[in-house]
Parts: C-alpha cells; sequence; structure tokens
C-alpha cells in the first residue's frame, strides 16, 4: 500500500482552449471510454510554465497557434483516486498540482493534428460549452473543471 502523504504533486500546466466562437478544447483520452479532458501534462526541469503549457499543446493536439489570454492566479491541486495511487505516473506521485491558462486558438481545425505526436494523448476531439466541462470530467477532476469554468468564464465570449 502507497502511503500518499509521503508523496509529492507533480508539476503540471493545463490548457483551457477557446475558440473564436468561445467554445473548449476537449479530447477524448485514448484507451478510455468516455474519458474527455483538457490538454495538460509536465513540467520539465527549470521550464517556465507559459512555455510549457504552449509546448503540451503541441504534442498533445499538434498545434501551439494559441495565445495566452489569462493565467490562473492559484495553483489547483488533485489527488489520484486509491487505485491510481502507486499505478500512475510509476507511482512517484499522489496527484498533480497544475498551473492553468486560458488560451485563444488562433488556428483552424485543419491545425488540429492527434497524430502528430509519436504516442497520441487523444484518439478524438471536439468543442464545447464551457459550462460542459464539469460534466466531462472524470470523478477526481471535476472540483478543478468547474473552477475553470466560473474562474474563466469571461473567456468564452467572441
Amino acid at each position: 500500500m502507497t502511503d500518499k502523504d509521503a508523496l509529492p504533486y507533480r508539476l503540471n500546466v493545463g490548457a483551457v482552449l477557446f475558440s473564436r466562437g468561445g467554445q473548449v478544447f476537449v479530447g477524448k483520452r485514448k484507451g478510455f471510454p468516455d474519458a474527455w479532458q483538457l490538454p495538460q501534462g509536465g513540467v520539465d526541469e527549470g521550464e517556465n510554465t507559459r512555455h510549457a503549457v504552449l509546448r503540451e499543446l503541441k504534442e498533445e493536439i499538434g498545434t501551439d497557434k494559441a495565445d495566452i489570454m489569462a493565467e490562473h492566479p492559484d495553483w489547483l491541486l488533485y489527488d489520484l483516486p486509491p487505485h491510481l495511487l502507486g499505478v500512475a505516473w510509476k507511482g512517484k506521485y499522489r496527484g498533480q498540482r497544475q498551473k492553468w491558462y486560458a488560451l485563444r486558438f488562433t488556428g483552424t481545425d485543419a491545425d488540429i493534428r492527434l497524430d502528430a505526436d509519436a504516442h497520441p494523448e487523444f484518439e478524438d476531439w471536439r468543442w464545447v460549452h464551457l459550462h460542459e466541462l464539469t460534466a466531462l470530467a472524470v470523478a477526481f477532476k471535476r472540483d478543478i473543471y468547474e473552477r475553470l469554468a466560473r474562474d474563466f468564464a469571461p473567456y468564452a465570449k467572441d
């Protein structure tokens, strides 16, 4: 049994990517039926989080054609559920400590290439309304998605 309290949080960035019409990009996790999420990923040692969020977009959706509009003022945390503790990230972390950004997508849908990386994160994607995020999130991320939907609501406008 893994002692959750002895494990650190993994440093992570997340992107709430808004279309010109004010909808948000969500990707369906490869190999996980009905697991939709926002682009997110780890921060490399010494990497600036603003750089990391654009790098993660490029890796996960094949494009970094986006302008950062806002940085969430807080670091948001989540703990892994018990069945993933000791399994996810090779058992090194208890969850993630995340810096989230609101970004405006400046490309076209054709720029989104889920197969651009050798190890794709997503197998499908779509634009959704911001208020749909919470219902799409896996249970252990719902609180964060609810907060993002509330705090980044002003950016959902055209």
